[in-house]
């Protein structure tokens, strides 16, 4: 229980319409005696037909009263249940606006106070509309398969760039897109058994959306840009010649940009060095990580 509103005036009206029920039942009983002797009596003529039909009726009144009185009776039980503010959910509550003895009225704009689910939380996060619809054509088209089946797992970095130690589950999609932002709001949920997660936190998700077995990450160094703003790479050919290599990078996870386009297994692509290297010239490729050379390559 939260708050306890003074019960006297709902306390006094629910000892009235019990009594009212009572008296009602008795009238009830009453009513149903006569009904059953007049029912007998007017077998042998004793009572007059009018006679009986005015007790059946009076019963049935009876019993309407007895339901209305039921009624009232419950009406008053909630209202008295009513000043006893409990909780709807289990939760931690945050600051009082009320103090013991403050005005309290139906409908006000002030909530008492605000109690809030951590465990588990629920997280919200955006994506575009057109990303959605991207993603969607991908996995129609077949370009990506999905990642799980019916579940989408979902992971949170957290403000200060730690990997929040559980896993969530993606809960459901809204049907709309926002005006303004053009994005739609995807709802995930998270167990938080330790209340690290708060309301109003900041952070980040990462989801499995869909799986692309044909892309290839390469690290950003690797990548750049020529003057019309296509993305490229310098690979190293089957003569150990550098050569420049035309990509589509469609997206950057962390420190790497994925590759759909332009690159296939087995080539290799130069993550260091670049500054040393101009297309055509021989260069001899060592693994990436190994000793200095006029260029390194990831295979």
């Amino acid at each position: 229980m939260l708050y306890r509103i003074d019960p006297a005036t709902y306390q006094a009206a629910y000892d009235s319409a019990r009594a009212s029920l009572t008296r009602a039942d008795a009238n009830l009983e009453v009513a149903r005696q006569k009904a059953v002797r007049y029912a007998d009596l007017v077998k042998i003529e004793a009572v007059s037909a009018q006679a009986n039909e005015e007790a059946q009726a009076a019963q049935k009144q009876a019993q309407a009263d007895v339901g209305t009185a039921k009624a009232a009776l419950d009406k008053a039980r909630v209202d008295l249940d009513f000043t006893r503010v409990t909780s709807p959910i289990a939760g931690r509550i945050g600051r009082s606006t009320v103090t013991a003895g403050a005005l309290v009225t139906a409908n006000q704009q002030a909530a008492l106070a605000t109690v809030q689910q951590l465990d588990p939380i629920y997280v919200d996060v955006t994506q575009s509309s057109a990303k959605l619809l991207g993603l969607k054509r991908d996995l129609e088209s077949g370009k990506l398969q999905r990642a799980t089946g019916n579940t989408v797992p979902v992971q949170l970095v957290l403000e200060d760039g730690s990997v929040y130690g559980a896993e969530g589950r993606l809960a459901f999609s809204e049907v709309s897109v926002d005006e303004g932002t053009g994005s739609v709001t995807l709802r995930a949920v998270f167990p938080n058994p330790k209340g690290d997660l708060l309301p109003g936190m900041y952070v980040r998700a990462r989801l499995t959306q869909g799986v692309n077995r044909a892309a290839m990450l390469v690290p950003h160094a690797a990548v750049s840009r020529t003057p019309r703003g296509e993305a490229q790479v310098m690979v190293v050919n089957a003569e150990n010649k550098v050569e420049p290599r035309a990509v589509k990078a469609e997206q950057s996870i962390v420190d790497k940009w994925v590759v759909t386009e332009g690159l296939a297994a087995g080539d290799r692509v130069i993550v260091e060095g670049l500054q040393k290297v101009k297309p055509g010239a021989p260069v001899q490729a060592q693994e990436a990580g190994s000793a200095p050379a006029a260029a390194t390559v990831a295979k």
